[in-house]
């Protein structure tokens, strides 16, 4: 009997980084998830300017998914004018038609903000994203009043939220704050911070949240909501 293909998930990087960044910081996952689920990461359309950390030959400027004031993002910002939202979902939309099938998403940060926010439109129906679940690392709401239609409503979607107990960046409580807005989301602490987890525990999660939507194998039971497997809540 033939294998099962591998899931294909659009990733979603964070503010500050690109495809290629991400690309390169999700080596262990990658190799974790072989041959049960391929990442495919994209650029956001918004480039920002660089720093001293940044790519010196400017061949791979950060990039962000939307701003919270000119040219800036905070998480925590309850942003009266956001800009550049309608772009990147738009983006989104583009790459799941024209690079697709996917099965789901990855975001990690402001890209798993937006990932949240794609799952909302398509648990109400928009064409534009056929997923059928998302894995969300150090994600958080948007704080804009403008986006708060994004979770007004339960989000019906099957969703894995990967949460840093030690996060400085994306605090814990906001990724928790988050997984609340979805119906039985599953929750998976960690002891770390602003990063992708892939140790063994972590995989094990991985895995077992991603076996549910392996073509032929139909979803499986869901765990209870808010259950974490590999961690506590």
């Amino acid at each position: 009997m033939a294998e099962a293909r591998p899931l294909r998930l659009l990733a979603l990087h964070g503010y500050r980084q690109s495809a290629r960044r991400l690309r390169q910081r999700t080596g262990a996952l990658r190799k974790a998830l072989r041959g049960r689920a391929e990442l495919v990461p994209i650029d956001a359309p918004h480039r920002l300017p660089a720093s001293a950390e940044d790519d010196p030959d400017g061949d791979d400027p950060p990039r962000g998914w939307w701003f919270s004031g000119p040219g800036t993002f905070e998480a925590g910002e309850a942003a009266a004018a956001p800009a550049g939202l309608e772009e990147s979902l738009s983006a989104v939309a583009a790459a799941l038609a024209e690079h697709g099938p996917f099965d789901g998403l990855l975001g990690f940060s402001q890209g798993a903000a937006l990932a949240a926010m794609v799952c909302a439109l398509r648990a109400r129906g928009d064409p534009r994203f056929p997923v059928a679940f998302a894995v969300l690392v150090a994600a958080f709401a948007s704080r804009a009043p403008a986006h708060g239609h994004f979770y007004r409503e339960p989000i019906a979607l099957p969703s894995l939220h990967v949460v840093g107990d030690t996060d400085a960046v994306i605090a814990a409580a906001l990724s928790r704050e988050l997984a609340q807005c979805f119906v039985e989301p599953v929750v998976l602490s960690h002891p770390g911070g602003h990063f992708i987890p892939a140790a063994a525990a972590q995989k094990k999660a991985y895995l077992e949240f991603l076996e549910r939507f392996s073509p032929g194998q139909g979803q499986a039971e869901r765990p209870e909501a808010g259950e974490a497997r590999e961690g506590a809540l």
